[in-house]
């Protein structure tokens, strides 16, 4: 049996869930979501936890069984406390400025790039540090990523875009390199 599909979702005080076949509908203090999953998966809700079983020991069911769950369980959270991914920009002369609805990156290339926030994401923005923050776990991620990939941290110098827990491996440059034959 899976090991993250036969734990429950506990849900919080003040979490709605509403279960309809494969569609479940959650509401908190956060804000909504909505999501269907497969009508193979059987979703319950048992005593303020949401339990998730599969029919059948197929490997198509095992599969599922896992991913529904975390899903559910991150939809739970998300209407609860909400997620956060947080960014920091490294390099002279390298900035960011939120204008409205967008944001306006300078990274040392030749223009500035504007980089629109999607609904349901809000950022804000420090000198160095960017955070992205949002109820759904995957457009906070998608954002995020699109945003490093602005300009990802590279190997020599550190300078780029890069999530605040990151660790970059150095490279030595062409100068340490070259002292030995």
């Amino acid at each position: 049996m899976s090991r993250i599909g036969k734990s429950p979702v506990p849900v919080p005080s003040g979490v709605n869930i509403d279960i309809k076949g494969g569609y479940v509908k959650v509401k908190g203090p956060k804000g909504e979501l909505e999501q269907s999953f497969s009508k193979d998966m059987k979703i319950e809700l048992k005593d303020d936890e949401i339990i998730v079983s599969r029919p059948s020991e197929s490997k198509r069911h095992k599969s599922l069984h896992g991913l529904t769950r975390s899903l559910i369980a991150n939809m739970v959270k998300g209407v609860h406390e909400g997620f956060i991914k947080e960014l920091e920009i490294r390099g002279i002369e390298y900035k960011v400025k939120q204008k409205g609805k967008s944001l306006e990156f300078n990274l040392g290339y030749s223009h500035s790039i504007n980089f629109p926030i999607i609904d349901g994401i809000e950022v804000e923005v420090d000198e160095k540090k960017i955070k992205v923050k949002g109820i759904d776990k995957q457009k906070v991620g998608e954002v995020a990523a699109e945003m490093r990939a602005l300009r990802p941290p590279e190997p020599y110098k550190g300078k780029g875009i890069r999530y605040v827990d990151e660790i970059v491996k150095r490279k030595a440059g062409k100068a340490a390199v070259g002292t030995g034959f």
